[in-house]
This record gives C-alpha cells, structure tokens and sequence, in this order.
C-alpha cells in the first residue's frame, strides 16, 4: 500500500470516528507537528514516516506541473500545494 492509499485509509477512519480525528488535529499543536502526526500514524497501525509524507507531496505537485504546463516550472508554488500534511487535514476537517 503507498502512501496515498494509507492517506486515503486513514481519512475514512478519522471522518467515521472523531476521537481518531481530534488526535490528529491535535498534532498541529506540537513542538514538531508532522513527526506528532506520523506518530499517531503508528499508533493506528499505519507505518508512515515524515520523509514518506515530504516525498508524496512533492512527487504529486511535480507530476501535476509536469502535466499541465509541459514539464516547464513556469508558476509560482502556492501555499500548501505540496504539504500533505495540512491537505489531509483539511480533508477531515467537515
């Protein structure tokens, strides 16, 4: 399973039960908030590190840049395009 599914896993679980989503909405609170919710991760059964979480939101926003303005780097990144951290967040946030 790659790091999108386990996102995606993990989203379904946190909007179905909300004690798992306050824990994650926690982590934004800590000293380091990535390695507090990648801790979390864990102890939900989900092996995921802060490098895996780093590594799929810049492999996602190159390859959409890549598809969409034919490999030039062209525009400016927006906040958050690239963390997908805060967008998983976001996602749960309902």
């Amino acid at each position: 399973m790659d790091i999108i599914d386990i996102l995606e896993e993990l989203r379904k679980k946190a909007i179905a039960d909300q004690n798992i989503k306050e824990k994650l909405f926690a982590t934004r609170d800590a000293e380091s908030p990535l390695r507090s919710f990648c801790a979390v991760c864990r102890e939900l059964g989900y092996d995921i590190t802060p490098m895996d979480i780093v590594d799929a939101g810049e492999f996602f926003h190159a390859s959409m840049k890549r598809s969409t303005n034919g490999g030039g780097e062209n525009s400016p990144m927006l906040d958050y395009q690239d963390d997908f951290y805060e967008m998983f967040l976001e996602s749960i946030d309902i």
